[in-house]
């Protein structure tokens, strides 16, 4: 669905944490690949983007708030010289925005720089930062990734070797991450043991170079190739030496985000060996196996209802038609817009077309319902674009439970489905019907090597396990769990 139009609104679907890329490259213009990676992980963060590059003898940043192409322009880029990079684009959950939560987060190891950029959330912060009060390390920020990165200071400093703190903080904090790490005169990237969030690494034609990033559509970009996945609990360095690997925390369940197939994902991602775009086109026509309807019309909300749509529609033998439109051209807007504007703002991204949906039933299939603002506003919307009918198909499964691992919503009270029975969710969007697909049929559709899922936002199944604290202040009365 949509993101809202307007600051002060909140999306009416999960919205994910953030974005990172990394190259190792000598010789290579690392500063621009890794602006290139960033804008084709554009879609993970729009709030705000940075790159920190390591030439040998010191590390260099350049952040700002505002998407990539906005922070960088070619005088920027010139001013970034190095061998390797990081960089980040950032959606806010842990920590609040704002520039002081921009990545990447710089951090001093004594009289050594180190700059780290994270994907994902931590969720057990509190007592560590107890813990290194008591080291004598002081925090600046709110940010779980300033705790990461404190924390592998204290026993770098203790070692002197790097991936020796690295080791520390996968052994004492526990959640979703995706890091990419560099040093003045290496580049890490590790991934938690669940491996919840996605990284892949790939390699630069001709053998110049190595690359990290949230999804290959980023190692596309940069002409990198595929080579494999961070592995669960890895510890990936790329330094003069090569690249070399070891095991920085045991492998626990395997649990990647099941949301990613859904709608994180950039289509042309290949996450686990299964294409994003055929694992949706699939979820389309297991949706149509499961809540058929008669109908004139299947249409996809862009972007991510698209495939899905696509595939239901071949799948019921019913017509597909672009019936609705997005404006391309619209990102976050800090714009202040008056009460008026903001009641219509989901016509600032999508406008339905009356000419071809006016008197005609339709189907109309989205990635999830998560608060129903939106849904509702879509509904209305084509209704008074003269829909005889809204069929509404969603290729997700109620989202029941909040998400502690990099995504938006940490609090149960805001998901609806939580909180109203499917008729009443129904009546509130005010469609002729409603659907979801089962998770059962979610978990057929997505063809990974692995098959371990984390579906907590549907199940309530958590594979970290989760705080009471954390529990009490998230979930509805009578509604925690037991991990």
């Amino acid at each position: 669905m949509a993101t809202a139009a307007f600051p002060g609104e909140r999306p009416d679907r999960l919205e994910e944490a953030c974005a990172v890329f990394g190259v190792y490259a000598p010789g290579e213009d690392v500063a621009r690949l890794t602006c290139f990676g960033l804008q084709a992980l554009q879609h993970r963060g729009q709030e705000s983007a940075g790159i920190t590059v390591g030439d040998g003898d010191t590390i260099l940043i350049h952040k700002d708030l505002g998407l990539v192409d906005q922070v960088f322009d070619e005088d920027v880029l010139s001013h970034l010289k190095g061998d390797f990079a990081i960089g980040h684009t950032r959606y806010s959950t842990a920590g609040g925005g704002g520039w002081t939560a921009a990545q990447p987060h710089v951090s001093a190891i004594d009289d050594e720089l180190i700059a780290l950029a994270h994907n994902g959330t931590l969720v057990d912060t509190l007592p560590q930062r107890a813990w290194l009060a008591n080291e004598g390390v002081q925090l600046y920020g709110h940010t779980d990734s300033e705790v990461a990165a404190r924390t592998i200071g204290v026993d770098t400093r203790r070692t002197g070797h790097i991936r020796s703190g690295i080791r520390l903080m996968m052994q004492q904090l526990h959640g979703a991450y995706a890091i990419v790490l560099v040093t003045p005169v290496a580049l890490y990237a590790f991934r938690d043991p669940n491996g919840i969030r996605p990284l892949s690494l790939g390699q630069l034609p001709d053998g110049r170079g190595w690359v990290v990033a949230s999804e290959t559509c980023g190692l596309d970009a940069v002409g990198a190739e595929f080579v494999r996945d961070i592995e669960p609990g890895e510890i990936l360095k790329v330094s003069a030496a090569g690249l070399e690997s070891e095991q920085g925390a045991k492998p626990g369940r395997r649990a990647s985000c099941i949301f990613e197939y859904v709608y994180f994902a950039r289509p042309d991602s290949v996450l686990d060996g299964d294409v994003v775009y055929h694992a949706r086109r699939r979820m389309g026509r297991i949706l149509a196996r499961e809540a058929p309807v008669d109908a004139d019309y299947v249409l996809g909300v862009p972007d991510s209802g698209v495939p899905p749509a696509l595939g239901y529609a071949a799948e019921s033998g019913l017509e597909y038609c672009d019936g609705i439109v997005k404006n391309r051209y619209v990102g976050r807007t800090f714009i202040q817009p008056t009460q008026e504007m903001r009641q219509m703002g989901i016509r600032i991204k999508l406008n339905p077309l009356p000419s071809i949906i006016r008197g005609k039933r339709l189907v109309v299939i989205d990635d999830s319902i998560v608060r129903g603002n939106t849904s509702k506003k879509l509904v209305e919307m084509l209704r008074q674009a003269g829909a005889a009918e809204v069929h509404l198909r969603i290729v997700s499964p109620e989202v029941m439970w909040p998400c502690f691992y990099g995504i938006d919503t940490d609090t149960q009270d805001q998901l609806i489905s939580a909180n109203m029975s499917h008729d009443e969710v129904c009546a509130h969007i005010g469609c002729d019907s409603l659907a979801f697909i089962s998770l059962a049929g979610l978990h057929e559709a997505i063809h990974a090597e692995h098959g371990g899922f984390c579906d907590a936002c549907f199940s309530g199944d958590y594979p970290v396990a989760i705080p009471e604290s954390l529990q009490r202040k998230s979930f509805l009365p009578g509604q925690c769990v037991s991990k």
